[in-house]
């Protein structure tokens, strides 16, 4: 009997490891692999969600801590919003090989759990304006493990689909759990106003809001998380499995490194990924420094909040159309809808660089092309990491005869284990724009006056793109068609 035939029979389990696996036989998916993976994600989605928070409540908590009496220069702060991004982005590199190591379910309650270690001290460090700024440093540093969650996470959820789900299980793993990003920069400012744990929160500080004195309990912006991760730490513990199969060491996984594809689709997604919180990052400050007028605290969380809803669509669009397609014109989109951002910027300061569009801007206009911008970003995360899978398990499947069951069915568990490893590298490398963008938008303004540069080089960027995704998925008798 073959080993598909068996699976066929019935999964074999030992506690919560799932010892036989095959998503990709029919019969074992209608029975009982779709709600054993269903399962799965719909715990993975919350641990990303509360790990997405950790990871961006530095853009809130930076923004007080002037007020509360905290003696730290700007480029202080500015570090303080910026180290969670580099740190996030560095851990991802180590957590792609994680999950096959110690399995999905261990290390995603493990590492869930591990978020409570910044979200109780920084609600802590908040309540004395004497906490020195290498403890705050360090506590930025340690958000980077919300970051890093991604890459264990995303490379855990596409063990459980067949190649003709996972664009959709992980846009929507991705785009709910990215939906953190904008969840935080809306609820932090309306909880610190409200003393919500009582005596267990800690006394309010005094802030000084718009010229009038106000009570606040800035911890509770990271305060706010503590329940949560506990809830979903005990859910991925008791509710998540581990897959036998998905085992593999590092060595096993390490082999994406000699995979050209690995680096294009890099690219890629740092184009896609690395755009999206790239701009979360860094729009409220952009629109301050161009509408100096406008309050970014009002319209800054809906950017996020559009890429993140839409990220799930992306992945259907994938599994329907085809991952490089939607991903080509997706790319062409982008590069446009730069340009519209270009075209309302104001052009009155010394040193713009725009030809054209109103002299005097428009906030209207600059705010509709980046939520356009989002929309890209959100539709773009879901077509690359579809694309991501189904190019290493073709690349196995070419390697294994068509008649040798046997080696087809070695060729598809390979595939998927490099296909999982290369989903949480590309995040890794993808999540530094988290931390570029923002800093490009300074260096512009710093060397011309205006961030038109940094915008003209996205927008180049995104055509390059358009010209690779081209070259080696879409066009015909493409190298590898997805």
């Amino acid at each position: 009997m073959s080993s598909l035939q068996k699976a066929s029979s019935g999964a074999s389990r030992q506690g919560r490891l799932l010892t036989l696996w095959t998503p990709e036989d029919k019969r074992f998916w209608e029975r009982e692999g779709e709600a054993v993976a269903k399962l799965n994600l719909w715990i993975s989605v919350p641990a990303l969600f509360v790990a997405f928070a950790i990871w961006q409540v530095w853009s809130v908590v930076a923004v007080n801590l002037p007020n509360l009496g905290f003696k730290y220069s700007t480029n202080q702060l500015f570090w303080l919003a910026a180290a969670p991004a580099l740190s996030g982005a560095t851990l991802r590199i180590f957590y792609s090989f994680m999950v096959p190591i110690f399995g999905g379910r261990r290390f995603t309650a493990l590492s869930t759990a591990s978020l409570l270690i910044p979200a109780v001290g920084i609600g802590m460090a908040v309540q004395d304006p004497t906490t020195s700024y290498p403890t705050m440093l360090i506590l930025a540093l340690l958000c980077g493990l919300g970051g890093g969650n991604f890459s264990s996470s995303m490379a855990n959820i596409s063990f459980f689909f067949p190649k003709e789900r996972k664009g959709s299980a992980l846009g929507v793993n991705a785009g709910l759990g990215n939906l953190g990003v904008s969840v935080v920069q809306f609820l932090s400012p309306l909880v610190i106003t409200l003393g919500i744990f009582g005596i267990f929160g800690g006394e309010p500080q005094s802030m000084v809001r718009n010229g009038t004195q106000q009570l606040v309990w800035a911890q509770n912006a990271a305060f706010i998380w503590v329940p949560w991760i506990v809830v979903v730490s005990i859910a991925a513990w008791f509710g998540m499995h581990d897959i036998a199969d998905a085992r593999a060491s590092f060595a096993a996984q390490a082999a994406i490194f000699r995979r050209k594809h690995n680096w294009v689709m890099c690219l890629l997604y740092l184009g896609t990924f690395g755009s999206f919180i790239g701009f979360a990052a860094g729009f409220p400050l952009l629109m301050k420094s161009q509408f100096p007028a406008i309050n970014p605290l009002a319209y800054a969380w809906l950017g996020p909040l559009v890429g993140a809803v839409i990220r799930p669509f992306g992945g259907w669009l994938a599994d329907k159309f085809g991952g490089a397609r939607v991903t080509l014109w997706n790319f062409l989109a982008m590069a446009l809808g730069v340009l519209g951002v270009l075209y309302f910027l104001p052009k009155g300061t010394g040193g713009h660089i725009m030809p054209f569009g109103p002299a005097e801007g428009s906030f209207m206009g600059f705010f509709l092309m980046f939520l356009v911008l989002f929309f890209t970003t959100g539709i773009g995360n879901g077509s690359t990491f579809s694309m991501i899978p189904a190019i290493f398990l073709k690349l196995k499947l070419r390697e294994a005869p068509e008649s040798d069951e046997a080696a087809r069915a070695a060729a598809i568990k390979e595939g998927n284990t490099e296909g999982a490893a290369a989903l949480g590298f590309a995040g890794a490398l993808g999540a530094y724009g988290g931390f570029f963008i923002p800093k490009s938008y300074g260096s512009s303004i710093a060397a011309t006056g205006g961030p038109e540069l940094a915008l003209w080089v996205f927008a180049g960027f995104y055509l390059v793109c358009v010209v690779v995704t081209w070259w080696y998925y879409a066009r015909r008798n493409a190298e590898m068609p997805v």
